[in-house]
């Protein structure tokens, strides 16, 4: 008995420590965050360079017309993709096509928002065993996510409703991110994803997009409202933060955009462990045309990619699930779109069923309203040379790395911004 109460008191004290621990952490943020307040401006600063200039004069815009989910403009899903995903006897195929065939008969009734049509009605094991004959070879998070393929609409636990209300966004960083990925976020805010209005008034924002704590963690609910209240960028929905549920994180994101934040220019979508350089992105945003800049969708693109068949890695997907090719894709640890193809691209998630690939999802999506992918070479979601991983000159010029941990991204960020570099 008196080894039970040893045991019980350790556990407690350990899980204490972990809550102080935290909240020091957040302590120290604040500081730095009063720090950051008083940091002088670029004319004055002598020991590094401004992340953002504040400009207090920017040139006012004409704002357009606000889309809503609720008045979605009309839709077309191109030929091309269509012909492209194979009819054949794949469940995933077969909902794809039973699907299309429901948009044609709609009499593209695209004004009104689709999710009226559709409800959150969990799979049942009766109906997945008569479709997929094998799904008992399925691992075991395919199942949880086969069964919740309809469910779209999770409540939103943590909103942020004025992250775009008071000006017009340029840039707009969504960050994947999950529950115990504190310190990672956090890397983020004191770096390339500092919000602001940088260079020629260009005002950019931050937002990390998460679920709750998957079934086999420790839940975290308390800490992470705690975070949201404090930093006022966590955008959190009731679901399982799981890799398979990833696309449903895309499906929600988008809803929360057309909500809260139509007029966005751009938005950089990515992962909470790659390193972005804010600037070079601005730039290249600036330098594109009108034409380039409405239908933008680019990053590191993947092509003539096919689905990987081996049940021992992250991306295996059963033949019986889905069978052809894969359409030309960004790579998911970051790429950039135009906000101005958010409406099509949330209608268009009603008619393709989800698939356990988020970035192949994506590609699947933009194929379908007719956008291709533009490859640049800035984009390194597989990384560089080993060696080349610390220098500061060689990010100068590109737009994203992957992966770094928070302890490289402080580093890479404080010498790229050093008033004593030299490339």
């Amino acid at each position: 008995m008196r080894k039970k109460y040893t045991k019980f008191f350790i556990v407690a004290v350990a899980s204490c420590l972990c809550f102080v621990i935290f909240f020091s952490r957040l302590t120290d943020v604040e500081r730095t965050q009063r720090d950051l307040a008083t940091i002088p401006s670029a004319a004055t600063d002598t020991s590094s360079k401004p992340t953002a200039v504040l400009i207090n004069t920017t040139k006012k815009k004409t704002k357009t017309k606000s889309v809503t989910p609720n008045e979605l403009p009309p839709l077309t899903i191109s030929v091309k993709f269509r012909n492209d995903i194979p009819k054949n006897g794949a469940f995933w195929n077969r909902k794809l096509h039973s699907l299309l065939r429901q948009f044609d008969s709609g009499n593209n009734e695209t004004h009104r928002e689709p999710h009226k049509k559709f409800h959150c009605q969990p799979e049942s094991l009766e109906l997945l065993q008569t479709n997929i004959q094998d799904i008992h070879s399925y691992p075991p998070l395919y199942g949880d996510f086969l069964k919740g393929m309809e469910c779209r609409d999770p409540p939103v636990l943590h909103d942020q409703p004025g992250k775009c209300a008071s000006d017009e966004i340029f840039l707009l960083f969504a960050i994947k991110s999950i529950p115990k990925h504190f310190e990672r976020r956090q890397a983020v805010r004191e770096t390339w994803g500092r919000e602001g209005l940088y260079e020629n008034g260009l005002q950019v924002r931050t937002v990390f997009l998460l679920g709750r704590s998957s079934a086999d963690d420790p839940s975290l609910d308390k800490i992470i409202s705690f975070e949201a209240q404090q930093f006022k960028d966590l955008l959190v929905w009731d679901f399982h933060d799981t890799f398979y549920n990833l696309t449903l994180k895309e499906h929600v994101f988008f809803k929360w955009m057309l909500d809260r934040c139509p007029q966005v220019s751009f938005i950089f979508k990515g992962d909470d462990d790659v390193f972005a350089n804010t600037q070079a992105i601005l730039n290249h945003l600036k330098s594109l045309d009108p034409a380039q800049a409405s239908t933008l969708y680019t990053g590191q693109i993947i092509s003539d990619a096919t689905p990987l068949r081996d049940p021992k890695i992250k991306y295996y997907v059963p033949q019986s699930f889905y069978e052809g090719p894969y359409p030309p894709y960004a790579g998911g640890g970051g790429f950039l779109f135009s906000g101005n193809l958010l409406p099509s691209l949330y209608h268009v998630s009603f008619y393709i069923p989800f698939y356990p690939i988020d970035d192949v999802y994506n590609g699947m999506s933009f194929k379908a309203i007719g956008i291709t992918p533009t490859k640049h070479d800035g984009f390194k979601t597989f990384d560089i040379r080993e060696q080349d991983r610390e220098n500061p000159c060689v990010h100068k010029d590109l737009l994203l790395v992957h992966q770094r941990n928070p302890q490289q991204t402080m580093r890479l960020w404080r010498n790229m911004h050093s008033s004593m570099l030299t490339c």
